[in-house]
């Protein structure tokens, strides 16, 4: 009985699989760093599109943390959605709960409830922001503050951009698509800015470049990848790792340069393209958010607050110092009847976001001018223009309706001019901060010239202005004594008069009549409403920029300071004259209240006689006017606009936002332009047999830009056949147009022209053959890849250089030959002179021979 044991057996051996290196973490195909570089530069390059939104924030810290914070919720979207293969629906499902759940901290901080915690008002916004944000932030004066969803426009634009950026660089093999959201993120900084783009030169020159580099990078990184990925199927051989380096440092050289002529454009290109201009964003194109004509000129109530509330207090103010003055409202337009803001300068009257701060209005760099604050209580006055002392450069409102007023709040920054839709009452009150007016002494202006600015169109204007603008000027011919010419007559000669009971009769108005009757009176009486307003239609006819303002001034300032009580008899009515250089001036065309008008001769009385009621004159016919006289329209603006006029503006904007691009694309327009021409010449040749030659090059070059290059030493048919493996969609039309190719240049005879165009026609079928053989990104590379133009080049060096050897070497065998020749000479001369004769001449014939062999 045998014992039992273990059986061993002896297994042949198996080959073991080289351990493969582990993916840890990413199914993308690519590594940490490689996703951390991506990741950071689109950081870079989408920020630099929210810095756009930084005048329209006033440069506050919460539109960056929205605008940064949504980049990275979209950047860490994008990157789950390319790890974990999400769909599109799942992609944007998950970007809807992130910007919810993250919205209420970075989009709605004032509505939240603790500044992050969701409440009803934070989810309104977050739901109503991508609809209402956007017209929102465009027609609400900047800065819009960051109450109302406006905090939505930078949170949402970062998110979505970055998110579409991250899956186009991580899901996406090619390279350059990832470009477009990096592009929309800038164009929506510059669309929903203001015209203040910060470090706009920097920006533009940081976006071309690294950009530029970035693609170049990930292109050079896709290459490597395939290079690996070929090599590890064993369908390629790697290249040599010299040649490699060559590659890769030439690349580098090439990309350099790409890199310093696109920032040399750029920054060249910037001043030059904007030189002169004034930068365009869509808040300048909006439409109007309020319609003027809807809020009559404070003008109008000029002889109420004289007669009815003369001793009555409109408001207090604290704060203003002597000289100064609270405005009302700048008037700049004239129809004949009233003299008020502009109707159709609505647009440049903006809702005010944010009224501690108002951009644009700052202007103490001017010289001449101060700050200062003002505390205005009102009391009697009710309206809507909001009494100020200048340039607002902030507000703080207070009182009850506080919220109310703020949200009813446009301030006009070029007219210095505020309004609320809802009118002013008593127990309103607030603190403006301002930039008060330019005060300059008079002989600082008699060498600056009239500033150069566009106002409204007069028009229903008398015809008496001007004849008496130009009799009162004479031969003046400075601009300051002009202006200052017409304001010291009106006020030296006139008479002042306001109407009140014992003072001599004046008729309130500025119309067309009243203005008449004032120039056309043999004394000038009226107040500061009709000596204003004719002082500035007569400057108006002279094209002088000026304009009428109505504020409250008191006749004595108290010592000190302290609060000043403005009552009705305080309303004044002055001019404002724009100077180059210097800005608005005030000059006061009214008389003293002291220069009252002579009262007319007493002439005797005489015995009245009842009055008889007569009847009515009888009405007469409107008469007919002939069509050149008839009344021009009252607004300027019904006109019939032209296209451009229209949206000229709106072009401009699209076309600044495009120049990065268009720079990136001046090397594509390059080799395309460079490509026609090679086309146009190999079809221009000078032989039939070129010609046809030319056409079989075509198909050649393009296969080469489509990626497959044949060998350089193979025949046409060889070639044919390489291409036939790689195109089999054209294999047949390539195979024959090798074989026509071949029997044209090696064949008898010349091809007729009309072989020759049929050839070419069959050329162009084969190309768009080749073409439908490969995807739609393989095409488009094609046509502007470099490929074929550098390998061509390559072969006319090479084939420049061999003619250049061929030529030396042919130089040399003359030389030798010449030599040759002159040693046969040489010794058959000295033969000649021993007299060996022609045993002589034959040796020498015979050691010639043998030199040659």
């Amino acid at each position: 009985m045998m014992a039992r044991g273990k059986r061993t057996e002896t297994r042949p051996a198996v080959p073991q699989r080289p351990k493969q290196p582990r993916q840890r973490g990413l199914r993308l195909g690519f590594s940490w760093s490689q996703v951390g570089v991506d990741a950071a530069v689109l950081v870079v390059l989408l920020g630099l599109g929210v810095l756009g939104f930084h005048d329209t924030f006033a440069g506050g810290w919460r539109y960056l943390v929205a605008g940064f914070g949504g980049i990275v919720l979209g950047l860490g979207l994008a990157l789950a959605s390319a790890h974990l293969r999400w769909n599109v629906w799942k992609t944007s499902g998950a970007a809807i709960l992130v910007y919810l759940v993250f919205g209420f901290a970075l989009a709605a901080p004032v509505e939240a409830a603790a500044g992050f915690l969701p409440s009803l008002d934070s989810l309104i916004v977050l739901v109503t922001g991508p609809v209402t944000a956007w017209k929102d932030i465009l027609t609400v004066a900047a800065p819009v503050g960051i109450n109302g969803g406006m905090l939505v426009a930078p949170y949402l634009s970062g998110l979505l951009t970055a998110l579409v950026a991250g899956v186009l660089a991580w899901r996406v093999r090619l390279p350059y698509w990832t470009i477009i959201p990096v592009l929309v993120m800038t164009a929506v900084g510059i669309l929903f800015g203001t015209k203040d783009a910060p470090m706009a030169l920097v920006r533009g020159m940081v976006l071309v470049m690294a950009s530029v580099a970035w693609l170049a990078w990930r292109h050079h990184r896709m290459r490597v990848q395939g290079t690996q990925a070929d090599a590890s199927a064993e369908t390629t051989t790697v290249s040599n790792p010299a040649t490699a380096r060559r590659m890769l440092w030439r690349r580098l050289g090439m990309g350099a340069a790409v890199l310093a002529v696109a920032g040399l454009l750029t920054s060249a290109a910037s001043p030059l393209l904007l030189q002169g201009q004034d930068r365009k964003v869509l808040r300048d194109v909006v439409d109007p958010p309020i319609e003027l004509f809807d809020y009559p000129s404070p003008l109008m109530k000029f002889r109420q607050y004289v007669k009815d509330q003369h001793e009555e207090v409109l408001f207090t103010v604290d704060g203003l110092p002597e000289g100064q003055r609270v405005r009302l409202a700048a008037l700049d337009a004239y129809d004949g009847m009233v003299y008020t803001v502009n109707p159709q300068s609505g647009g440049n009257f903006s809702p005010v976001g944010d009224a501690s701060k108002l951009t644009g209005t700052s202007d103490t760099e001017i010289p001449n001018r101060s700050t200062g604050t003002l505390d205005i209580s009102i009391e009697t006055y009710n309206g809507v223009w909001l009494p100020g002392g200048g340039k607002l450069s902030g507000a703080e409102l207070q009182g009850p309706r506080a919220d109310q007023l703020s949200q009813s709040l446009y301030y006009n920054d070029g007219n210095e001019t505020a309004l609320s839709t809802i009118p002013l009452q008593q127990g309103d009150s607030y603190t403006a901060d301002v930039v008060f007016p330019v005060q300059v002494p008079p002989e600082d202006l008699e060498g600056q010239d009239f500033g150069e600015i566009v106002m409204p169109e007069l028009t229903g204007v008398p015809q008496i202005v001007p004849e008496k603008a130009a009799e009162l000027t004479g031969n003046q011919d400075q601009p300051f004594a002009i202006a200052s010419g017409l304001a010291s007559t009106l006020h030296e000669s006139g008479a002042f008069s306001n109407g009140r009971e014992g003072e001599v009769t004046s008729l309130s108005g500025h119309y067309a009549g009243r203005v008449t009757q004032l120039l056309d009176a043999e004394q000038w009486i009226g107040d500061d409403e009709q000596y204003a307003v004719a002082m500035s239609l007569m400057a108006r006819s002279l094209d002088i920029p000026t304009r009428v303002v109505m504020g409250f001034y008191p006749e004595n300032y108290p010592e000190g300071g302290g609060p000043i009580q403005i009552k009705g008899k305080d309303v004044h009515a002055w001019v404002e004259v724009n100077f180059e250089n210097v800005g608005w001036i005030a000059l006061d065309p009214t008389p003293d209240k002291d220069n009252v008008p002579t009262p007319p001769q007493q002439e005797p009385q005489s015995t009245p006689k009842p009055q008889v009621l007569q009847p009515p004159p009888p009405p007469q016919e409107q008469a007919d006017l002939p069509p050149d006289t008839a009344p021009e329209p009252q607004d300027a603006e019904q006109e019939e606009r032209s296209w451009w006029d229209q949206w000229g503006q709106l072009v401009m904007i699209v076309a600044y936002s495009l120049i990065p691009l268009i720079i990136l694309l001046i090397p594509l327009i390059v080799i395309a332009v460079l490509k026609g021409r090679r086309r146009k010449r190999r079809r221009a040749a000078d032989t039939p047999a070129e010609q046809v030659s030319g056409g079989w090059s075509e198909v050649l070059s393009l296969a080469t830009d489509l990626g497959s290059e044949p060998q350089r030493s193979g025949t046409r048919r060889e070639h044919a056949g390489q291409l036939a493996g790689t195109f089999p969609a054209a294999a047949a039309g390539t195979t024959l147009l090798a074989r026509r190719a071949d029997q044209a240049v090696f064949g008898p005879g010349e091809p007729s022209e009309a072989q020759v165009a049929d050839y070419w026609a069959r050329v162009d079928e084969n190309l768009t053959g080749m073409r439908a053989s490969v995807g739609g990104w393989a095409r488009f590379r094609a046509r502007f890849s470099p490929r074929s133009l550098v390998l061509e080049a390559r072969s006319r060096r090479r084939r420049r250089r061999q003619e250049k050897r061929l030529q030396r070497q042919a130089t040399r065998e003359r030389q030798a030959e010449r030599r040759r020749g002159d040693r046969t000479a040489e010794r058959q001369t000295r033969a000649s002179r021993r007299g060996d004769g022609s045993r002589s001449v034959r040796t020498v014939d015979q050691q010639a021979r043998k030199e040659q062999e």
